[in-house]
């Protein structure tokens, strides 16, 4: 209620989402006045609490972030939404563009719209282009016109050009899910430089599994699509073959009109884990993986509920 010094006498103790306790409540006594040898006692929340770290502020900002530097995005996403706003900014500020895109792309909707907010313009549009397009996207069109056409601007031009070509789309359409970054060579490569590219970290599992063969350009959107060449059949083949004489070209693209359920059934009906999406003039835009469409087929609090890793209780 107000910043007098108090006494702590006791904490209580909340497990959290992730299993991990958390401090939740304080028992604090006022310092007596006068005569008395006891002050008047209350009970309040943590986040009514401040000055505990006071001293060593920096440092426990410091140890945290090392503590959770080996965490997966996913858990680390889950561990801030535990916490104290207060906490979750000091944390938010102190890590790389890059880590808070990967988390920002696990959270939901509520809590990376509050992050982003907590932002300065520069370092939002930094990290906005360090997301997937796609994230990106699905990010700005939480935020509101007016502010995501100012991220928009302070972003890097090639990074903004990607994310607005993505927003033209509705949420649910293939154009909506995609990503614009697939992986993409020409007939022309070699399966030594296919299995190399698939090789690159970055890459989620999901993109891993095919390469999708394009003449030039090979930047979304490319020259004309030719087909997919397919990882275990990258595998079976000579380090010299060309990736054009592998290339599956039975399967049919997508347009990005096509709507989620339409891509649930080609996914399902192909046995593929990717779905290409083709312009009218058959060059490619961008692919559509399961995780995009299980992200979208899912309660949209899935990612706040409890997440186990042994099957469940």
């Amino acid at each position: 209620e107000d910043s007098s010094a108090v006494i702590v006498e006791d904490v209580a103790m909340e497990q959290g989402r992730t299993r991990d306790w958390l401090v939740s409540r304080v028992h604090v006594m006022r310092k007596p006045n006068g005569l008395r040898r006891r002050g008047a006692t209350l009970t309040v929340d943590w986040n009514e609490v401040s000055g505990l770290t006071l001293a060593e502020q920096d440092q426990g900002v410091e140890n945290l972030l090392a503590t959770i530097s080996s965490m997966r995005a996913a858990d680390l996403a889950t561990f801030l939404q535990d916490i104290s706003l207060k906490r979750r900014v000091e944390i938010v500020r102190g890590l790389e563009d890059e880590r808070l895109a990967d988390v920002l792309e696990e959270m939901g909707e509520e809590d990376r719209v509050a992050i982003l907010a907590e932002l300065e313009g520069e370092r939002a549009a930094d990290v906005l282009g360090e997301m997937d397009p796609d994230d990106a996207a699905d990010l700005l069109r939480e935020v509101g016109t007016e502010k995501a056409e100012l991220l928009l601007d302070l972003m890097e031009p090639e990074d903004a050009e990607d994310v607005r070509r993505l927003m033209r789309y509705e949420d649910y359409s293939a154009g909506g899910m995609m990503t614009t970054e697939p992986i993409v060579l020409t007939a022309d490569s070699t399966v030594a430089e296919a299995l190399a590219t698939l090789r690159r970290a970055e890459i989620s599992p999901a993109l891993a599994s095919q390469v999708f063969v394009c003449r030039p350009p090979v930047e979304t959107p490319t020259g004309r699509f030719i087909g997919i060449a397919h990882f275990q059949r990258l595998l079976r083949e000579p380090p010299a073959t060309l990736v054009g004489s592998v290339v599956d070209t039975d399967i049919e693209p997508l347009s990005p009109e096509a709507s989620l359920n339409e891509v649930t059934s080609y996914l399902a009906a192909y046995n593929m884990v990717a779905v290409p999406i083709v312009d009218e003039h058959d060059r490619l835009l961008g692919a559509v993986s399961v995780d995009d469409v299980l992200d979208h087929l899912l309660p949209e609090d899935w990612r706040n509920k409890p997440r186990t890793t042994n099957g469940g209780e």
